[in-house]
């Protein structure tokens, strides 16, 4: 099995050797990353947290009420706001019957959410995965039925291939009884969509820069963060929320672990993160193709956000 840091030395030297540069999203998460984004999740601009927890707390009784014990799996797990609003709404008390399998490419990261959930619910199982879900689905147990999440919109950043690709390895995996519930976020106002990403007090573009300093201290880079320039716009053509970093001006950046030197133009950008938005055609299209059909559909009363669980066609 490829390790994280030999996945991370493969998508960093691929990614900055493309006509546009690119690092995936999924490395702004160590531990810095993590506690910065849980800072974005309680800004005033950024909706989407706090859409998809008020339709949790609304739900919650009736999306847990099938699962009365088992495997509740999260895909990229992060802070437990959400997991918890489940875990409240369960059967039974304090977590019994149920065992949480967080995936995570972060260790830290997975273990300290663990062990907040352990002392939280003292009838709770954890068998924390540290793994990419985009790769290591076969790693998920199979020996109990299973309420597996993927939560934020977290299926936006990924391309229309890469989205058909893991929907269908996760219908592959499930079995009569599993259930899948997708949080994905939806087409509306610019603005709105924009402010989100554009904080006023500069935490999104703090979590923006900070996969540099993954990659220096991972990789014995020299990024100087403060050579670029957090960018976050929403593409209406492709329905997407895009988030570069800019160069400042022409530099050369070292990359020691992998032997090479990166030339950077002023202005020139590096891809970082899309977040894309659905309609509800377009998801139950996305949903059909990958063998999945949508059970229920949980949604916000301005329809910003959306829940929906899915079964095995």
């Amino acid at each position: 099995m490829t390790s994280y840091a030999e996945e991370l030395a493969r998508d960093i030297r691929a990614g900055l050797s493309s006509g546009q540069k690119q690092i995936p999203s999924k490395y702004f998460y160590d531990e810095r990353g993590s506690r910065l984004f849980e800072e974005i999740c309680r800004l005033p601009e950024y909706y989407p947290t706090r859409t998809e927890m008020a339709i949790l707390e609304e739900h919650a009784g009736a999306i847990m009420e099938p699962f009365t014990a088992g495997d509740l799996v999260e895909m990229g797990s992060g802070a437990n706001w959400k997991i918890c609003r489940l875990l409240d709404a369960a059967a039974q008390p304090h977590g019994a019957g149920i065992r949480y399998v967080p995936l995570d490419v972060s260790e830290s990261a997975l273990q300290a959410a663990a062990e907040e959930l352990i002392r939280m619910y003292g009838g709770l199982e954890v068998l924390g995965i540290v793994a990419d879900f985009t790769r290591n689905l076969d790693r998920i147990p199979d020996d109990a039925d299973r309420l597996i999440t993927l939560f934020g919109g977290t299926i936006g950043n990924f391309t229309d291939a890469e989205a058909a690709e893991l929907l269908e390895g996760v219908s592959a995996l499930m079995r009569r009884g599993d259930r899948f519930l997708i949080g994905m976020d939806t087409v509306k106002d610019t603005d709105l969509l924009e402010a989100a990403y554009n904080d006023a007090r500069g935490i999104t573009a703090a979590f923006n820069k900070n996969v540099l300093n993954v990659v220096n201290r991972e990789l014995c880079a020299t990024f100087d963060l403060d050579l670029f320039d957090h960018v976050a716009f929403y593409n209406e053509t492709s329905d997407q929320i895009e988030m570069h970093l800019a160069a400042r001006q022409a530099m050369a950046v070292e990359i020691a672990a992998l032997d090479m030197v990166v030339e950077f133009e002023n202005g020139e950008t590096i891809h970082t993160e899309i977040s894309r938005k659905f309609s509800r055609e377009r998801a139950i299209r996305i949903f059909e193709d990958a063998g999945l059909a949508p059970q229920r559909w949980f949604t916000d009363e301005n329809g910003w956000f959306s829940l929906v669980e899915l079964v095995r066609r």
